[in-house]
């Protein structure tokens, strides 16, 4: 099968986000902050394409003006701050470099890769890597990056779009894996006006493929069940998810008047923290039936949302774990084996120790809850009060 780095994160992130976009082929709406991204990166285009005159900051200012899509905006305030936010990211870009000091091997670089053998499969593994720059001693691959929040270091070190991207470079100039150190990964934050580089190992390099197999295996497994994230709040399948199911059907055949006011009544208790706590027991089991005979874990009110979750915890063999965050030098981090002290580290771990660590764990006990997330409106009004 045939994948890129975007569908892979894509997958990792919501399964059944996969399912829709790739495999059922249902069409998306472009976001705002995709369409602004991917302007940026037209933008860095124009700036680095090689030519005898480099372009000036108004003429790339011209370039982003020209191109501006006013249509993917809700109002004329939002469209104006977005404007005015791509305006200062070329200003503080071309005060800062000199395009025509760096050596611009290519831009917006294709590439297609095979990974597997006969006994796992062949795949192929695709994508476009923004620049590629030669350097003083060697080379420096660079991705650029729109979005507001920077990771860490960890992360940047770790961060498998940048390891892929090298696989597809060193696919290109295969000498240069002698050379490994003089090759530079890096991520441009454009709104920060911060670059983070790394490195690679070959050690990183012959784990990437497996974490590819791994998802490859899943897929082909017909492994896509939704995952709740703030990653919701952006999606563009909200309306044909079933974790979002109750909010947008059409006829709730068995919300009965008394299901409805449960569910009004429960969330007005939770957000006064009343003392009426056997009330919201009852109303939690009237409403936890409702969600099996219905077959949804969340349902929907003016006043708000709330979810089912299955709370788990586990055990972890402390044996592995161990054999699995020494050499990392992370041990000492944990103390001791539970949950709240591995969440602190899993994030800044590599992707298949982190996979790892998951197989080491074990169910302990599970039990059922509901939480609630309050309207905006609703909760600013609460906190007036």
């Amino acid at each position: 099968m045939r994948i890129s780095y975007s569908t892979l994160d894509t997958y990792q992130n919501c399964p059944l986000k996969y399912k829709f976009r790739e495999i059922d082929k249902i069409k998306e709406p472009k976001s705002k902050e995709a369409v602004f991204g991917t302007l940026i990166h037209s933008v860095m285009k124009y700036i680095h394409t090689p030519s005898l005159l480099s372009p000036t900051i108004e003429q790339a200012l011209d370039y982003f003006a020209k191109s501006w899509n006013s249509e993917v905006y809700e109002n004329e305030m939002e469209e104006r701050a977005a404007f005015t936010q791509g305006v200062t990211i070329i200003q503080n870009y071309l005060s800062h470099i000199k395009p025509a000091n760096y050596n611009i091997v290519d831009l917006e670089s294709r590439f297609a890769i095979e990974i597997g053998n006969d006994e796992s499969g062949r795949h192929t593994v695709s994508g476009i890597i923004d620049r590629i720059d030669r350097t003083q001693d060697g080379y420096e691959i660079i991705d650029y990056k729109t979005t507001r929040k920077m990771p860490s270091q960890d992360k940047v070190d770790n961060d498998i779009q940048l390891s892929i991207y090298l696989k597809a470079f060193l696919d290109r100039y295969p000498k240069e894996i002698d050379r490994l150190d003089k090759v530079t990964v890096s991520l441009y934050y454009l709104k920060h006006g911060v670059k983070l580089s790394s490195k690679r190992t070959p050690e990183q390099l012959a784990s990437l493929e497996k974490t590819f197999l791994d998802v490859i295996q899943s897929i082909e497994g017909g492994k896509f069940d939704p995952i709740l994230s703030p990653l919701c709040d952006w999606c563009g399948y909200q309306k044909i998810c079933p974790v979002w199911k109750h909010k947008f059907s059409a006829a709730r055949k068995l919300e009965t008047a008394e299901v409805r006011g449960a569910i009004g009544e429960y969330l007005d208790l939770k957000g006064k923290l009343s003392q009426e706590k056997l009330r919201l027991i009852k109303l939690q089991e009237l409403i936890l039936q409702y969600m099996e005979q219905e077959g949804v874990d969340r349902v929907f009110d003016d006043h708000g949302i709330i979810g089912k979750s299955l709370r788990k915890t586990y055990k972890y063999d402390e044996a592995k774990l161990r054999a699995l965050l020494e050499p990392l030098d992370k041990w000492e981090s944990v103390l001791k084996v539970d949950g709240i002290a591995l969440r602190n580290i899993l994030a800044v771990l590599p992707f298949p120790v982190r996979k790892e660590i998951e197989e080491a764990k074990t169910l302990d006990k599970e039990s059922i809850s509901l939480s609630v997330k309050k309207n905006k409106i609703e909760a600013d009004a609460e906190l007036a009060l």
